[in-house]
């Protein structure tokens, strides 16, 4: 499984997700200068079967509309420390893989992990 980690979420996360062995961009190592616009990360997750994480619910709308990007996993923590975040990714890792691989659209919130799609 492939990620792209969308801006508002840490670099951390994507240090995480390669140190478990897979292949992890964040979208502000991949722009040269400007803002990616959410249907550059989608064209991008589709061509490269990358799985979207986001904070930004114009993604789920936007899956809702255009069936895309490719999947996402709908981060709704609202804002937690960094090191929140990872634990929660540590501690739910083997749960999203799984659910990833069967279901379109994953939500994380800091009390459950809920499949919309």
């Amino acid at each position: 499984m492939k990620f792209i980690i969308d801006e508002q979420l840490p670099y951390t996360l994507c240090d995480f997700l390669r140190a478990q062995g897979y292949d992890a961009v964040h979208v502000n190592a991949l722009r040269s200068g400007q803002r990616m616009s959410d249907e550059t990360i989608s064209e991008r997750s589709i061509a490269e079967k990358r799985v979207v994480i986001s904070k930004d619910i114009d993604f789920l709308k936007r899956f809702l509309i255009k069936q895309e990007p490719y999947k996402l996993l709908f981060v709704t923590t609202g804002n937690i420390k960094n090191s929140q975040l990872l634990a929660l990714f540590e501690t739910n890792f083997s749960i999203l893989l799984r659910e990833l691989s069967i279901n379109d659209v994953v939500e994380i919130s800091q009390t459950a992990i809920v499949v919309l799609i």
